[in-house]
């Protein structure tokens, strides 16, 4: 596996254990066991009060079942509690994504090197008491970057990162590749994990099963899959963000209505929720509520199997971008809350610029497009997620494509489902699914890295990394990578995102905000973010 392998070739089985969702955008059912015995109650004895030793109780739109493990998951869930139990050697702010000094004491101030040293804080913790170490930091960043192991996290790093080295008990070294400023924000991604506990045999299968263990502001006391996760504040964290509950009762509620319930009306049992439909946002805000959006990466993408025809001519591919009424489905099944993509990236990224395709409503371009391919009577089976904002736009495809001629089949499905046959290698058309790398980082060169490269498992699914512009792509992209010039560097990403959009493989068709609602009467300092989850570092009690 080369070193610049942008997302680990996992099995599919693999990684829907690990991420628990796709794109963190959809709940995976799973037979993982709980780590501790007997629920607590998920109905709160305290959220709705506040202050003192009141709980927090938070409702989560997505499944605590997914791994748990810092260097596999992508499960919106256990990535938000990962950000209240571990910290990494830098955090980031969870909107401006700002590095900022967790368990070291301070960001680097020369990024241009090949040489980072850092030194960890002082007193800092894990939660059984013992003290965080150089070894452990050594520990997992071996972990992520050893060839014969394979994580998510690994094609985070493996491009730039050539090893971390100990040079005492509280200070290590990162050794890069080659000078690469944009991995400051990525050490997030690296969550410090205790050696002494992780290290031991079965310890990393309890890492995806639940087991959380840390040093940040709160320590998780249970979890219990398909149910809630709770934390309480650890008394002997000494860093920059303190935990301003004394508990917290985390809920998964992966169905909209019950979820909506939670949070509605004079007895609500939670004053937060994330994952908030667009057809409640009116009702929440009448009963007193705040909902706020984040407009971000959160997208529908198209994705066709390329060894398929006619889906092997671009063309065709083309064609059926153009015949979306995208205008129609951001009014209809997004109520507005969303765009059509003019890029791969949102506009609000900062590396964004309208690439030279777009795909604006032209049916009659489609139409001459599928007839310069020589195509007649074309019928399409689109398999898709069944998560409910994507089902609420399929209707919308399905009208476009009908219009120009292309007779189309909705086919809505569990996740597992339809990743389960792409990795059985089952014969499909088009896939409509759900993804948001934002979840990871906002740099441009992490997004693009995470859906597009040589042994990719979306250029799998796909069935495309073996043409010869997708060649020519991959080797593109190695070279932004390393680039040097900041200002050269986004121009090389925008010049290559030109030729993913050109060739809409695996494309947006729009990007969604996501909303988050809660209740100003009972919470300060919440934030809607453009990415599944909740950050209460910086929240308190109103």
């Amino acid at each position: 596996m080369r070193d610049v392998t942008p997302t680990p070739a996992l099995h599919r089985r693999s990684f829907l254990k690990y991420t628990g969702a796709l794109g963190a955008a959809a709940a995976v059912s799973s037979s993982l066991s709980a780590c501790s015995a007997g629920p607590e109650s998920t109905n709160d004895t305290g959220g709705g009060g506040s202050g003192g030793n009141s709980t927090l109780t938070a409702v989560i739109g997505y499944g605590n079942d997914g791994s748990w493990d810092p260097t596999q998951t992508a499960s919106a869930f256990s990535m938000a509690a990962n950000n209240h139990i571990y910290e990494g050697l830098l955090d980031t702010d969870p909107i401006s994504r700002e590095p900022y000094a967790a368990l070291a004491t301070q960001v680097p101030a020369d990024l241009t090197g090949t040489s980072w040293k850092f030194e960890l804080r002082p007193g800092a913790r894990f939660h059984d008491g013992k003290p965080v170490t150089a070894d452990d930091v050594v520990f997992v960043f071996d972990r992520i970057l050893d060839p014969k192991t394979q994580t998510l996290g690994k094609g985070f790093f493996a491009s730039w990162l050539k090893e971390v080295r100990k040079i005492d008990a509280m200070n290590v070294e990162l050794v890069l590749k080659f000078p690469f400023p944009e991995g400051v924000s990525r050490l997030t991604l690296a969550k410090v994990m205790p050696k002494h506990v992780f290290s031991k045999p079965g310890a990393w299968d309890e890492a995806i099963r639940g087991k959380a263990i840390g040093s940040g502001p709160y320590r998780q006391t249970a979890h219990h899959p398909k149910s809630n996760t709770t934390f309480e504040a650890f008394a002997d964290y000494n860093g920059p963000r303190k935990a301003a509950f004394k508990k917290m009762n985390w809920l998964t509620m992966v169905d909209a209505a019950p979820r909506v319930a939670k949070i509605s009306g004079a007895s609500a049992g939670a004053p937060i929720a994330d994952n908030i439909p667009y057809a409640n946002i009116e009702q929440l805000k009448k009963g007193g509520m705040t909902v706020q959006g984040g407009a971000g990466m959160n997208n529908l993408f198209l994705m066709f199997n390329t060894q398929h025809k006619p889906f092997d001519d671009v063309r065709v591919r083309q064609a059926l971008h153009y015949a979306i009424d995208t205008d129609k489905m951001v009014q209809v099944a997004l109520k507005g809350h969303g765009r059509a993509s003019s890029s791969f990236l949102n506009e609000g990224n900062p590396s964004y610029r309208p690439a030279k395709t777009v795909y604006a409503y032209d049916p009659e371009k489609a139409k001459q497009l599928l007839a310069d391919a020589g195509v007649e009577g074309l019928k399409v089976d689109i398999m898709a997620v069944n998560v409910s904002w994507i089902v609420d736009c399929l209707p919308t495809i399905k009208a476009s494509w009908d219009a120009i001629g292309v007779e189309t089949t909705l086919d809505p499905q569990e996740t597992t489902a339809v990743f389960t046959k792409m990795d059985q290698k089952q014969d499909y058309q088009v896939v409509a699914a759900a993804s948001n790398p934002n979840q990871f980082g906002l740099d441009a060169d992490l997004i693009m890295h995470y859906n597009y490269g040589p042994q990719n498992l979306w250029m799998g699914y796909a069935r495309w990394a073996g043409d010869p512009v997708a060649k020519k792509l991959f080797k593109d992209m190695d070279q932004a990578t390393q680039e040097p010039d900041a200002t050269r560097k986004k121009t090389m990403i925008q010049d290559y995102i030109d030729v993913v959009a050109e060739q809409a493989v695996l494309y947006p068709v729009v990007h969604n905000e996501l909303m988050t609602a809660w209740d100003p009467r009972k919470l300060t300092g919440i934030r809607a973010q453009p990415y599944p989850g909740i950050n209460l570092l910086q929240a308190k009690w109103a």
